[in-house]
């Protein structure tokens, strides 16, 4: 009989001690949370509000279809999963610390204090009077951990199709910490640094896209090209139906990604709500168009990948430019990433599986800076270069910081626990590989010998 190698102790066990340690914590340890005086909320600001944050709830497992619908069917399970589990997992590292760090008394600009807010301390149904003047500040707690979940998730689809489960939770608990919390506190903290600029992120251009997109870029570079990438497959057509319904959802809950950021029932959430569908619709057409050009014929993905380009687009803007203004920027960011997407996958070796630089990165781009060219009153159209020159300022900050924080944890993770599964589990798939769970039928001759290698490599 073959005696098993010891193994060192299970991550797995390590972290479910933590787990529990840290909920017997949150549970004995009081903090204080404030409640609200008479009279000091808007029942109507509230009742948007809830409703705004239910929407951008349900954009994670709309992602989870968007993405799942593009992988090939022994991947599916694993690429959804990877998006849904955000869920769970954002919502206590945000509850423990994340939103302490985005939102906490500043530390020059650059950073929350952890302890502000550590365990929803002083958060709680009374108004804060910078953040959230007239609803519950748990409410404003709520609508922003659904943005801290939904980033980490659309980094994904770059190193879908390979990449370890145990090791991507690592990246995304270590990424929310470190790259998303300031981003978050430079834009959007009264005192952060880029919003004393003039930086304008309405809903998340720059925090949550360009984060996720050149996150995603890192990623790419960093796993590798698929095993499959760039020889013919058995796989040719995606699942259309679930990236449809995947697009549906983002649509309907973008609605609160964007009006929601109004923080209230008032005009610039009507204003936000309705550029939101103008850019894209524009860009949906736009797409399609683009296709018909280039000698094809139109496509429900592109249709599809064109009304997600428009919505990126128009998040940093939504609630600053005109309604014409919006159709231009879903058309100009659906130009681009079209571009950029036919680019990446003809010109240069890198496989981010699911084009999410092109479309996130570069839309969030697109629309950060066309946020400084259109924004009222302030922008290079209507008022002066000011704001624009600090836009492309902190473009090229949040670029260079976000890169290089991606790769170095990126690194790390992969030196901790491995981030690129094995040649075997890539062949068999990452349902089965990572999940023992499938939706299609696989060839028992090629499973009983991939379970014969993992045995050997046990043993």
């Amino acid at each position: 009989m073959s005696t098993l190698k010891k193994s060192r102790p299970s991550y797995s066990l390590v972290t479910l001690l933590a787990l529990v340690g840290l909920s017997g914590m949150a549970a004995f340890v009081r903090v204080p949370h404030p409640t609200a005086a008479a009279g000091s909320l808007n029942a109507a600001d509230i009742a948007w509000m809830l409703t705004a944050t239910a929407f951008v709830l349900i954009m994670t497992p709309g992602l989870s279809f968007f993405y799942g619908g593009m992988v090939r069917p022994k991947n599916v399970i694993s690429t959804m999963l990877q998006s849904f589990v955000a869920l769970g997992v954002i919502s206590l590292v945000w509850y423990f610390v994340g939103f302490s760090l985005a939102y906490g008394d500043s530390w020059h600009g650059f950073i929350g204090n952890p302890l502000t807010f550590i365990m929803l301390r002083n958060v709680g149904t009374a108004p804060h009077p910078l953040l959230s003047p007239s609803i519950p500040f748990i409410l404003f707690f709520a609508f922003q951990l659904k943005f801290a979940i939904i980033t980490p998730a659309l980094i994904t689809g770059s190193f879908a199709e390979r990449v370890r489960f145990k090791a991507y939770l690592a990246f995304m608990v270590l990424f929310c910490v470190f790259i998303y919390c300031p981003l978050a506190h430079w834009t959007w903290h009264p005192d952060g640094f880029l919003r004393k600029w003039g930086v304008l992120d309405f809903a998340g251009g720059t925090v949550v896209h360009i984060s996720a997109g050149i996150a995603a870029l890192a990623g790419a570079i960093v796993l590798g090209p698929r095993s499959s990438h760039g020889r013919s497959t058995s796989f040719s057509t995606p699942n259309v139906p679930f990236v449809l319904l995947g697009t549906g959802l983002l649509w309907f809950g973008w609605f609160g990604f964007n009006a929601g950021s109004a923080l209230g029932a008032n005009e610039t959430a009507a204003l936000s709500f309705v550029n939101t569908n103008l850019a894209s619709a524009a860009a949906l057409v736009a797409w399609m168009l683009i296709e018909v050009v280039r000698g094809g014929k139109p496509t429900a993905m592109g249709a599809c990948i064109g009304a997600v380009v428009g919505l990126v687009a128009i998040t940093p803007a939504a609630g600053y430019v005109d309604y014409g203004q919006s159709i231009l920027i879903g058309v100009i960011a659906s130009l681009i990433s079209h571009a950029a997407v036919h680019w990446q996958n003809s010109r240069t070796n890198i496989d981010d599986t699911l084009d999410v630089f092109p479309c996130h990165g570069l839309g969030g781009i697109v629309g950060m800076l066309l946020t400084g060219v259109f924004a009222d009153k302030v922008g290079l159209v209507n008022g002066t270069a000011t704001v624009f020159s600090y836009h492309v300022l902190g473009l090229v900050i949040v670029i260079a910081y976000t890169f290089a924080g991606s790769w170095l944890l990126l690194k790390l993770t992969d030196r901790l626990f491995g981030l690129r599964v094995k040649p075997a589990d890539e062949e068999l798939g990452l349902d089965l590989s990572q999940h023992e769970e499938s939706t299609y039928h696989v060839d028992e001759e090629f499973e009983k010998t991939y379970r014969k290698e993992v045995i050997s490599e046990r043993v």
